[in-house]
């Protein structure tokens, strides 16, 4: 059996003086290494934490939520903690879910953990629901993973990877910074169910400010988004011990035979490259890769194989055989005069028929290398467990 992991429990606090007490009490009859990071409050709410079997930890400013869960990350470091665990101080979350955590964070120690508030059973704010599905769509788009509540502040972070993390958030945005960047260095997104309790509108404490953090948040976004889809790979964690390998449809059996080796079926294969070639057959022009890696990213597809797919569509050929297919489906005969007039002075009709004649040389094309993709794939995953 995996030898226990060893957390302290976390609670940032910034002016939630009404609340943070009873969270605090709560959180200690689950477990008794408790540690409250008070973040420059200004409304004496740590002082109400007086007599209790825990540690206060003060910013004289305020600095943000992510430097906060830093500090206490660096004080679990102090007394030989393995992970944290991150509770919100408003009252939100309720403390005897945490098992359900840890339970996920015993089986993979590695894994970041996230408790899955249940929006269903609870009076949370339209806002907040639309936010967390926004958020999720954005995780999902960025690192091809798809958790329920990428927005929740109740989870339990291993402390090696807060340390190996190039981590440049500190506020609100530093829990989505931080589930990215993990997904991106090799690091299992886990949940867990957790309840949650939202008091009445005119009780609630939020920190939130609509504008200036939902700037912070959108310039994030951005910039994680141009991050997933640029050429050269994400630092690992855990890196390769068989390194990097070259994926070429030049070289089809090598690069299916390193692919499969990356927990990839014959048939995610298969769908990746028809991914691919579909895509590629599209007068995307000059924005082929890009399309294939956010399409492949949000279908969680291996990249490397759609994108390799997709250079089969590279000109002359296949766009040859769309604008063919376009132009017959629009005229009734094939384009047979190929000169100056017909794809210059007329590019614009020559780029529609382009348009119309992928919507079907492109399906008929994926379908052909799917079928290609998967029976040489699984002939090569035969061969291997053979050899096994």
């Amino acid at each position: 059996m995996a030898e226990p992991i060893r957390y302290l429990i976390l609670i940032p606090l910034f002016n939630h003086g009404a609340s943070v007490c009873a969270v605090a009490e709560k959180a200690l009859t689950v477990h008794p290494e408790v540690v409250v990071v008070d973040d420059g409050s200004t409304d004496g709410g740590a002082g109400t934490l007086a007599g209790l079997p825990l540690t206060v930890i003060r910013h004289e400013v305020n600095r943000g939520k992510g430097m906060a869960i830093l500090t206490g990350a660096r004080e679990a470091k102090r007394r030989g903690m393995t992970h944290i665990a991150t509770l919100d101080a408003d009252g939100q979350h309720d403390p005897a879910d945490l098992p359900k955590l840890v339970e996920v964070a015993q089986r993979e120690p590695l894994a970041v953990v996230v408790g899955k508030r249940d929006f269903e059973r609870s009076a949370a704010p339209k806002a907040s629901r639309f936010g967390s599905r926004f958020s999720n769509f954005w995780l999902r788009l960025q690192t091809g993973v798809a958790l329920g509540d990428t927005q929740s502040g109740f989870r339990i972070y291993p402390l090696a990877v807060l340390e190996k993390l190039k981590l440049s958030e500190r506020g609100f945005s530093f829990e989505i910074e931080v589930l990215v960047k993990a997904a991106w260095a090799g690091v299992p997104l886990r949940e867990a169910p957790v309840s949650v309790h939202y008091p009445p509108k005119e009780e609630r404490v939020s920190h939130f400010h609509l504008f200036r953090d939902n700037l912070r948040l959108t310039f994030l976004n951005t910039h994680l988004t141009m991050r997933s889809v640029l050429p050269w790979p994400h630092r690992k964690i855990v890196p390769d011990p068989k390194g990097a390998q070259v994926i070429s449809v030049l070289r089809p059996v090598q690069s299916l035979r390193t692919l499969l080796t990356e927990n990839t079926t014959p048939g995610q294969l298969a769908a990746a490259g028809a991914l691919g070639v579909f895509l590629g057959a599209v007068p995307l022009i000059a924005f082929h890769t890009i399309a294939v890696l956010f399409a492949a990213g949000f279908l969680r597809l291996n990249k490397v194989a759609a994108v390799s797919a997709s250079q089969l569509c590279m000109p002359p050929i296949v766009p040859a055989l769309c604008i063919e297919a376009g132009y017959f489906m629009r005229h009734g005969e094939f384009l047979t005069e190929i000169s100056l007039r017909t794809l210059g002075y007329q590019g614009l009709e020559r780029l529609f028929e382009w348009l119309l004649g992928s919507l079907v040389v492109g399906p008929l094309l994926a379908l052909a290398v799917a079928a290609a993709i998967f029976v040489m794939a699984s002939m090569l995953g035969r061969e291997g467990r053979a050899e096994k």
